[in-house]
């Protein structure tokens, strides 16, 4: 028997579980808009939902994104690279 399974991703912006963490983040994720072919696979994976997607592009909400490096390593074309907080 085979079973249809349909996935739902979060589509609600999310605040961050830990609340603000631009504080005491030491490595953050920096888009490079002309790379980004909009997949949405950072959005999709995001734990705390902190990826936006505006006009086919993502965006970071570094008010609340814990630097987990989720997104920059499902990103296929690389787009998505950690960068110290202090750059």
């Amino acid at each position: 028997m085979q079973h249809e399974y349909q996935y739902f991703p979060i589509t609600v912006p999310g605040k961050g579980a830990g609340g603000q963490t631009g504080t005491w983040r030491f490595v953050r994720p920096v888009v490079n808009l002309n790379k980004c072919i909009g997949c949405r696979a950072c959005w999709m994976f995001c734990p705390e939902a902190t990826i936006h997607v505006i006009d086919g592009k993502v965006e970071v909400d570094y008010d609340y994104c814990k630097g987990c490096g989720i997104c920059a390593n499902v990103c296929p074309v690389k787009a998505i690279l950690m960068e110290g907080e202090d750059q």
